[in-house]
């Protein structure tokens, strides 16, 4: 025989359907999801466009610019550099004015799979912006920037 959990079942149900945490979790993973599919046949996901887009600036920025900027920790930023380093998409290197600040930049390739990258994020953000109607895909930037 089972035991009755200690929390009515009506309270998960309530959870559920008004938790904010998982309806956002839940809406990026659905995004991410769709946008790693369309950018799938770059061998990037939309992580990685992210982050490689990050590095797209006059200057190259310092790791922890980086981290910042997409919300991680440091220790994930490097995890998530490995593969692009690796595909020689990316360069991390040590600042010359400073040689305890690594710094990031795109190199060529990174730039031309970049560019190649753009058009298909373009359309699927059309999509998805589509999806949301006159005005959501915006509504719904400025409140996750509230929330931020």
């Amino acid at each position: 025989m089972s035991k009755s959990p200690p929390i009515p079942f009506s309270t998960t149900l309530f959870v559920k359907d008004t938790c904010l945490c998982l309806h956002v979790q839940r809406a990026a993973r659905a995004l991410a999801r769709q946008f790693d599919e369309a950018l799938r046949p770059l061998d990037i996901t939309n992580g990685q466009f992210s982050l490689m887009m990050s590095l797209n600036r006059p200057e190259p920025p310092s790791m922890n610019a980086v981290a910042s900027l997409l919300a991680m920790d440091r220790t994930t930023l490097t995890a998530a550099l490995k593969p692009l380093e690796r595909r020689g998409l990316i360069e991390v290197f040590v600042d010359p004015n400073d040689r305890r600040l690594r710094r990031l930049r795109l190199t060529a390739d990174g730039g031309r799979l970049l560019a190649e990258a753009l058009p298909i994020w373009k359309e699927t953000h059309a999509a998805v912006d589509e999806r949301l109607g006159e005005h959501g895909a915006d509504r719904l930037r400025a409140d996750l920037l509230a929330l931020t």
